[in-house]
């Protein structure tokens, strides 16, 4: 059984990157220092340089002709961006105005999630492994992103967030084109010449991927345990909201294993609807939420439901990974 264990971990399956996500956050609850804005290791550039490796790949293992088929799947894009902006906002509204006893802090931070856009490297990275349609998950997560600038706010006044200050929408693009579209670029015109030579490779570049997700959920974790946001809160408060996120993340998950199926999207369609579309975005959500809640306090409570939908989607994201690349054809 040990022996058997120890293949599996060996042949970095999901069940070994699942296991690295708890021990990210583990080292991130022991060690915050190390982590932290205010660590001595440079994980920011880290991050930055891994994330434009990581969309450089893509780009790179992008055929040109498959991604202009891709883009024309316009069934597909609708179904994730309606779930994303129109979908997800709904359904967590209507949670938080009917369930009961809930905690208006929470509450709050619950409508943040549902306002906020798919998230890009994880959604896209769950997609590759999974053997999905990686240029339209590309798409979509980029579409979602800049959509994220204006979906947002507009469903936070809706929620009755209160709303301070102007998002720079033209940052925003110049932000996302560095770190997204451009290394696609790149790659995509280097594809002729680079990929024939990484071809026999491609299994090892899940490698990189991994490590990218791990080193944002451990930092990500490691700021929130230096800043000291759980301590306010007990462990029955936190097993709540957190059993709220998950059912959140089920029906969502759920609603679209239906809708593929009803509207015979391909295998690879599925994955991209299924990840792009329950996914939320834990960077834009701290990044938009600094100008939402210029209030410490407030955005550590309004941050927290963000954060726990956000371990959740990756730890039921590597199963659903794990299913869909044992199923391949």
């Amino acid at each position: 059984m040990k022996a058997k264990f120890s293949t599996s971990l060996a042949r970095v399956g999901l069940n070994g990157f699942l296991l690295g996500i708890f021990v990210a956050i583990g080292l991130a609850a022991i060690l915050p220092e190390l982590g932290a804005i205010k660590s001595t290791i440079p994980w920011k550039p880290f991050i930055q340089v891994g994330i434009a490796l990581l969309f450089f790949f893509y780009g790179l293992k992008l055929d040109p002709a498959q991604l202009r088929a891709g883009l024309s799947n316009w069934r597909l894009h609708v179904l994730i961006q309606v779930t994303t902006f129109l979908g997800f906002p709904l359904l967590v509204f209507a949670l938080v105005n009917f369930v009961p006893g809930l905690d208006p802090n929470f509450a709050l931070g619950i409508c943040y999630l549902g306002a906020l856009p798919s998230t890009v490297s994880a959604a896209v990275v769950l997609v590759s492994i999974s053997g999905g349609n990686v240029p339209a998950a590309i798409f979509n997560a980029s579409i979602s992103s800049l959509l994220g600038v204006v979906m947002t706010p507009f469903w936070m006044r809706v929620a009755g967030g209160e709303v301070a200050g102007e998002l720079d929408f033209w940052a925003s693009i110049v932000d996302l084109s560095i770190k997204v579209v451009l290394p696609v670029i790149l790659g995509l015109v280097m594809h002729r010449y680079l990929f024939p030579k990484i071809k026999p490779y491609l299994n090892r570049l899940k490698y990189l991927d991994q490590t990218v997700i791990l080193s944002i959920v451990f930092t990500t974790f490691s700021e929130s345990f230096s800043q000291r946001l759980f301590d306010s809160f007990s462990w029955l408060s936190l097993g709540g909201l957190s059993l709220v996120m998950l059912f959140i993340l089920l029906v969502v998950v759920g609603i679209l294993f239906l809708l593929v199926r009803v509207l015979s999207f391909s295998k690879e369609d599925q994955i991209a609807a299924i990840f792009c579309g329950s996914t939320k975005s834990l960077v834009h959500g701290v990044a938009i939420g600094k100008v939402f809640f210029p209030s410490a306090a407030i955005f550590g409570l309004v941050l927290l439901p963000v954060m726990l939908y956000h371990l959740q989607q990756l730890i039921l994201g590597s199963f659903l990974a794990r299913y869909y690349e044992k199923n391949k054809p």
